[in-house]
């Protein structure tokens, strides 16, 4: 104990468990950043006991973590496990939960290739079945379509570059989060790590664009990113999204914009039917993700369908085309995306990822 108290500090994990975030969830305290940092630090470098650790992460998810702990505990990640690779785009970060969807179509890959053939740049990132729900995430609808996904963060980049979408794998680009798989299977439910991983940006990319079950937590991932240290995001777009992943929840839904300079995250409700998706959620439910939502989106890029799953593969990229700014209303964003899918822009754009 002595060497890991000089090595990291004076808070090992247990005495941040028994003197600050361990008492309960009405009485815990919440950490300074510099705790919140060094804990980190300290379960990136496998230091902690497995029960300690088990411990520490069920103790921040009955307290909730504030902004500036998240903020300390994303900075500790990209300095000292994630390796970003910038590409000469400057693109949208589409930060997904990793473990993924199990009961409706991912649409963000047929949504940021038409958002690419559009001319905004878009990239993606994942692990491969990551705890605890560990089912299809956008590796594996990739995979599905033949696009190479075990790349290194110099290939992703390059991918961007050539395409205007590109696909970053958690195990090339962020070991040591890859590395706490087991640890994290073990736990049983998902802890801060399923939060910060989202916003690894191993792109570098400007904006973020995310999605939330209630307002709230889009109002804490937004001042997480103003006040970590290790990027410098200047534009969030966060939207409630289906089964925690980012496809906009048909309906009324509500989304959330904030750019560098103002004070707090500004948020609107928009309704879906009047941008073309005049259904429920139900009707965009498949049975093998992977698989259909691959199908779907070939069949979308190659004009062969004029369904649900096109309406909302369509105004998914209008809201990537407008978090960047490459249009100046949701309206004037589907359109674009309608008149790339109709001109076959967006499938040329899917055969050049297959062939990188």
């Amino acid at each position: 104990m002595a060497q890991a108290t000089q090595e990291f500090g004076d808070w090992p994990l247990k005495r941040l468990m028994t003197e600050v975030v361990g008492s309960g969830h009405k009485s815990a305290d919440d950490m300074t950043r510099e705790q919140s940092r060094e804990a980190f630090q300290r379960i990136l470098a496998g230091e902690p006991d497995h029960t300690t650790l088990g411990a520490f992460w069920l103790a921040n998810r009955w307290k909730r973590n504030t902004p500036e702990e998240l903020a300390a505990y994303v900075d500790v990640m990209r300095e000292q496990s994630a390796e970003t690779a910038e590409p000469d785009a400057d693109p949208v970060d589409c930060g997904a939960n990793y473990d993924g969807k199990g009961r409706s179509a991912i649409l963000g890959v047929a949504a940021g290739v038409v958002a690419a053939a559009a001319g905004t740049p878009v990239v993606v990132h994942s692990g491969d079945r990551v705890p605890t729900q560990k089912q299809d995430s956008y590796k594996h609808v990739l995979d599905e379509l033949g696009v190479r996904t075990e790349i290194e963060p110099s290939e992703s980049a390059d991918m961007v570059d050539e395409a205007g979408f590109g696909f970053y794998y958690q195990p090339e680009f962020n070991p040591g989060i890859h590395a706490l798989w087991d640890r994290r299977d073990n736990l049983g439910v998902r802890s801060f790590v399923n939060t910060v991983e989202t916003l690894a940006n191993p792109a570098n990319a400007d904006v973020h664009l995310g999605s939330f079950y209630h307002l709230p937590f889009a109002v804490k991932m937004t001042d997480t990113l103003k006040a970590a240290e290790s990027q410098d995001v200047s534009r969030t777009l966060f939207f409630q999204g289906m089964e925690g992943y980012d496809d906009v929840r048909p309906g009324t839904t509500v989304v959330g914009e904030w750019n560098e300079g103002d004070e707090e995250l500004d948020d609107f409700e928009i309704k879906t039917a009047e941008y073309g998706m005049d259904f429920e959620s139900e009707d965009l439910g498949v049975e093998d993700v992977a698989a259909e939502s691959a199908d779907i989106t070939e069949e979308v890029l190659a004009g062969e369908r004029d369904d649900q799953f096109a309406d909302a593969v369509a105004l998914n990229a209008a809201l990537r085309i407008y978090a960047r700014e490459d249009a100046d209303s949701l309206d004037e964003g589907l359109e674009t995306a309608r008149e790339v899918l109709d001109s076959g822009a967006a499938e040329a754009v899917l055969e050049e990822l297959r062939d990188f």
